[in-house]
Formats: structure tokens, sequence, C-alpha cells
């Protein structure tokens, strides 16, 4: 004889026993995903506020003296066609306006072009690394 109403396989008595501490784990993870939530809160307020202040030098310490190419690698000084390196460091503010279609402050769109892609080049450990990383975080 078939009826209309789904079949439900009997629940076991370990299945019985389980489901409370299901429960338990599933309110556990859930204040945990709180917390989470509330401390990276205060993180993007401080990230935001760090844009402003962060500075990104180009090119960096380890490499001065050098020049930029065009495409944002590091050349040897006096390299045809590469620009010479910056005059001060950049703020993450003027970074973030000059990737987002504007120039670098005290630069023409070619050498802030230059600069630029130099940033976008930067990799971890590389000092003005951790600002530009920042400008790529979302805001909330």
């Amino acid at each position: 004889m078939m009826t209309d109403e789904p079949s439900v396989p009997p629940v076991a008595e370990s299945d019985a026993a389980a489901a409370p501490q299901m429960g338990r784990r599933a309110l556990m993870l859930g204040a945990a995903g709180a917390s989470a939530v509330m401390s990276v809160r205060p993180a993007l307020a401080q990230t935001a506020a760090s844009i402003s202040t962060c500075q990104i030098q180009v090119p960096d310490a380890a490499r001065a003296g050098n020049y930029i190419a065009p495409d944002g690698k590091v050349v040897p000084a006096g390299t045809k066609g590469a620009f010479p390196a910056a005059g001060r460091p950049f703020t993450g503010e003027e970074v973030k306006r000059a990737l987002n279609g504007g120039t670098l402050p005290g630069t023409e769109w070619e050498r802030s072009r230059a600069y630029t892609n130099y940033i976008r080049r930067l990799q971890q450990g590389t000092s003005g690394f951790t600002c530009f990383a920042s400008l790529q975080m979302p805001r909330a």
C-alpha cells in the first residue's frame, strides 16, 4: 500500500542523544562568529584611519638610488625611459587617488603611472606593502 506521506527513517537512540550536543555546538559557533564580527569592525575603522597616514616610498629605502621603469620595475639609475626616485613618500590617500585614475602629487601622468605600477608590484616584506594592502581591503 502506498501513501502520499514521505517516508521518514526512524531516529536511532544515538542520533536522538546527539541532537542536544549538536545544538550546543551550533550555539557556540554562532557566539564565536559574533565575537569575530565585533572585533573586525574596530580593525576596519583603524584601517580606514591608517590609510590616510601610512606612507609608501618609491622605491623603498633598500633600493634607494635606483630608477623606476614605466612598467614599475626597479632599474639602475640613468636607465633610459625610467624615472628617478620620488622626492618624498606618498600617503595612502594620495596613492588611492592615483590608483583610481588620478596622478600622484608633484608628478606628470607618465611618472605617476610608473610609480603606481611600482606600488602594485610591492611584495610582502617590502617597505610600503602593508600600506598598499590596506588600500585593497573592502570597506564596510
